[in-house]
Order: structure tokens, then C-alpha cells, then sequence
């Protein structure tokens, strides 16, 4: 199959789309087109999510706000799958993780540089660039990439990695690298940092304040509209409202600061009801 990503809403990826068939590909999935606009980090975050639960496959995306500048089209081998778009660092945290799930391990990435011909528009390359790309990638299958012509082994590429969290026993320092829809405000603190701590309080502290909230594993655990902190399905720490939104109680936002600290002062059994 070949699933596409983009930050392009409507109605632009019906070009792409019409690109790809024109080209023979039929078997298409549509992972995302509301991804954050203009944002390859939260585009990595989530495509490290979402694409290893698919089976092999060829993935275009499109998160490009240097559509146009002399950034490169690239074409990322991780295991059995391959993925299409701009060298912005979008590509390689998903690349990552696929190649760790069907590879030899993370660093079994090969990247290459894609020449893009002459395009139509200066500002739609997802349908002039890399929508014709992925169709050759498909046709040729993912092992042929490193033989087709216009396809040229690099060494040299952004090789983006998401920012790590500074852990000690008692206490986390992050940032937040995205918030969904719900407004679930999620960091790069590993879920791991909660281990044995459910059911207590942690201090979070931000921009605005400190604040003690409990360590839950679901949301119900806390009456309606009261602050949480847990860890979502893709084991980072969140910091979230139940039945509200975490990043208007906390004062979060992408690339905010969070610490988290455990104090026997603070501690408390989350209430039941």
C-alpha cells in the first residue's frame, strides 16, 4: 500500500492522489492531512506513532514549509518500508521506528536524495516532486530504491532527533512536543518515569506555576474537568483534563517547558468515587 500524510487539510491531497492513480497505485490510506501546520516536528512525533502499525509500506508525506528553497526531496529505506518527502527532519523519527520494528535496528535507515525533475509549481511539490517519487518507489518496490534513476545514496541529510527529557529518581525536566486535538498537552518524559507512583500526587511545574495534580491511569479516576497527569498510548507523559483540555490548565504549548517531581510533601492517594 502507499499512505499519505500531510499538513494540507483540503482539497490538496486529491491532486496527490490523482498524481498516484495516473501512476497506477491504487491500494492508497490516508493516515493524516490535519497534521500541525508548518511543524516537521510534530509531524515526526506522530508518524513515529502512527506508521509501525502498518505492514510494509511506501509513505508519502508532506510537511514542507520550505516548499520552493533549496531543501532536498528525499527518499528514506527503513526496513521494509520507504518513506517520501522534504529533508526537514520529518522523515527520520518515523524511519527510526520502522526500521527497529522490520529492519535490522533504528539505525538501519538509508537516505536518498530524490531529483525532482522540473516542477510545475514552486509551491506544490507534494504533487509535482514527491507524489510522482513515491509512485516510482511503489512501482519498483522499497529493495530497488538504491537503482532508480534520479535516486542517489547521501550521506548528508537531517537527521532529526526528538529532544530527550533529563531524568533523575524523583524528578523529570521536558518540554511538550505536541497537543492533539483534545488538548492533551504531551511531553517527551518517558512513561516509565510513573512507574510505581499511580495513585500519588506530582508536582508540575510550568511557566505559570507549580501545582499538584494526581498520577492516574485513566481519565474517570478524576472527577469531570479536574487536572491529571498519565501516560497516553504512545508511553510519554501527558499532562491532561478529564473531559477538558490539559494545555489551557497548564499553560502548555509545543516547546514549553514541563518539570514533574514527586515530594513527600504533596503525596496523596488519588480520591475514589
Amino acid at each position: 500500500m502507499l499512505t499519505l500524510a500531510s499538513d494540507f487539510g483540503s482539497p490538496y491531497p486529491a491532486a496527490m492522489k490523482g498524481v498516484l492513480r495516473s501512476h497506477g497505485v491504487t491500494d492508497l490510506v490516508d493516515v493524516a492531512h490535519d497534521l500541525p501546520q508548518g511543524d516537521p516536528r510534530a509531524a515526526a512525533f506522530w508518524l513515529r506513532f502512527v506508521l509501525p502499525e502498518f505492514p510494509p509500506a511506501v509513505h508519502l508525506v508532506v510537511v514542507d514549509p520550505g516548499v520552493g528553497t533549496d531543501r532536498a526531496a528525499v527518499c528514506v529505506r527503513a526496513g521494509d518500508h520507504a518513506l517520501v518527502g522534504p529533508d526537514n527532519g520529518c522523515l527520520l523519527p518515523p524511519a527510526r521506528a520502522l526500521a527497529a520494528a522490520t529492519g535490522d535496528g533504528p539505525e538501519d535507515v538509508a537516505v536518498f536524495a530524490v531529483d525532482g525533475g522540473d516542477p510545475r509549481s514552486s509551491t506544490f511539490h507534494g504533487r509535482d516532486v514527491f507524489a510522482p517519487a513515491a509512485a516510482r518507489v511503489h512501482e519498483a518496490g522499497v529493495d530497488a530504491v538504491e537503482g532508480l534513476d534520479g535516486f542517489e545514496r547521501v550521506a548528508d541529510y537531517d537527521d532529526y532527533r526528538l529532544p530527550d527529557a533529563w531524568l533523575e529518581t524523583a524528578t523529570a525536566a521536558g518540554e511538550v512536543l505536541v497537543v492533539d486535538d483534545f488538548g492533551n498537552a504531551v511531553t517527551n518524559v518517558p512513561g516509565s518515569f510513573l512507574d510505581d507512583h499511580v495513585g500519588e500526587s506530582v508536582v508540575v511545574e510550568t511557566a505559570a506555576g507549580r501545582q499538584a495534580v494526581p498520577v492516574v491511569e485513566t481519565f474517570a479516576e478524576v472527577p469531570k474537568h479536574d487536572p491529571l497527569v498519565t501516560v497516553g498510548s504512545h508511553g510519554y507523559v501527558e499532562c491532561d483534563v478529564n473531559q477538558g483540555r490539559g494545555d489551557e490548565a497548564f499553560d502548555l504549548a509545543p516547546g514549553r517547558s514541563v518539570t514533574f517531581s514527586f515530594e513527600e510533601s504533596v503525596a496523596a492517594t488519588v480520591p475514589s468515587f
